[in-house]
């Protein structure tokens, strides 16, 4: 991320980077690489910066390169937006003092949903639910779009049209070849109102750009969430997605090197429906992260200001 240009964009040119003041002193940041993990670099990259006078380096990673350098080097200092379920060593660093969660990176962590339209729910309320879909797959155009093969959703998703016998109730499974085509379905229906029934997990730009609506299937059973996630177990059984769980990390080192900088990481938690607006803003206007980063600090003074000390409250205030 270039940074000066993020402070370009700003204030067209007339906020200058903080120096580091003596308590705060260099940071590194992990910049995940995708677009709203990026985004949420750049914020963090800002408050501290600004905020709080720290000398901040970002640095570009993904979850994989990101924990193997936490436990090889112990840094980066701040992980926005870990995925643990695709890092499960994180756990194991975690409890050898190595890291901390310091905050949820999304209020209602990574949601995964079956989905139909929201017009569709409208003119027939039964299909906010499974049994509802079920029972009129003419209505959902009698087919469900899957995952692509390879991911981990192409898994659960392919034990829970067993458990819920989507093809014996008239429901072709179809499995898209790619997450581009996955996602062209889902725009053209909601575009089109067209009906629509299938997969996607949020927060994406198309959930912030189209009204659908999450699918009630029920509760959500933890053992049968389990197995149907496993391709060597045959008890598979029906549930609802459990919200997945998203953190900012920090290392402990950070936590007590610079515990002003982890007590705002610790407040630094985006609701899903403002990550997900967010995202189809940056996609809508073909917008390069720096300017998603500016217009969520222009749009959304109240929460950030909320995040961060009484003192960086007053550098920040009046900025945008």
């Amino acid at each position: 991320m270039n940074k000066r240009s993020l402070y370009a964009l700003a204030l067209t040119g007339a906020l200058v980077p903080m120096a580091a003041n003596a308590e705060c002193g260099k940071i590194s940041v992990a910049e995940m690489n995708w677009t709203s993990g990026g985004i949420i670099t750049g914020v963090t990259e800002f408050l501290l910066e600004q905020g709080y006078g720290c000398d901040v380096t970002v640095i570009p990673s993904a979850t994989t390169t990101a924990i193997t350098s936490l436990a090889e080097n112990n840094e980066p200092d701040i992980v926005p937006e870990l995925w643990p379920n695709g890092a499960p060593s994180y756990y194991d660093l975690a409890e050898q003092g190595k890291l901390v969660k310091a905050s949820d990176a999304f209020s209602k962590g990574g949601q995964e949903h079956w989905l139909v339209p929201a017009f569709l729910v409208e003119e027939h309320p039964e299909l906010a639910t499974i049994e509802g879909v079920l029972n009129n797959p003419e209505l959902v155009g009698g087919r469900f779009h899957n995952c692509p093969d390879g991911w981990g959703c192409r898994i659960a998703n392919d034990s829970l049209k067993q458990a819920y016998d989507l093809e014996g109730h008239g429901i072709e499974v179809f499995n898209h070849g790619s997450g581009e085509t996955l996602q062209a379905a889902l725009v053209t229906a909601a575009e089109n109102r067209e009906p629509y029934f299938g997969y996607y997990w949020g927060p994406t730009a198309p959930l912030g750009k189209y009204d659908m609506v999450s699918v009630d299937m029920g509760p959500i059973d933890r053992e049968a969430y389990e197995c149907n996630q496993d391709t060597e177990c045959d008890e598979v059984g029906k549930t609802a997605f459990p919200a997945a769980p998203v953190f900012n990390v920090v290392t402990n080192d950070l936590a007590d090197r610079e515990p002003e900088a982890f007590e705002l990481m610790q407040h630094v938690t985006f609701e899903n429906d403002t990550m997900s607006g967010l995202l189809a803003w940056h996609s809508e206007n073909s917008a390069s992260i720096d300017e998603a980063v500016v217009h969520f600090l222009q749009n959304n003074q109240d929460t950030w200001l909320d995040w961060v000390s009484e003192d960086a409250r007053a550098n920040l205030q009046g900025m945008f």
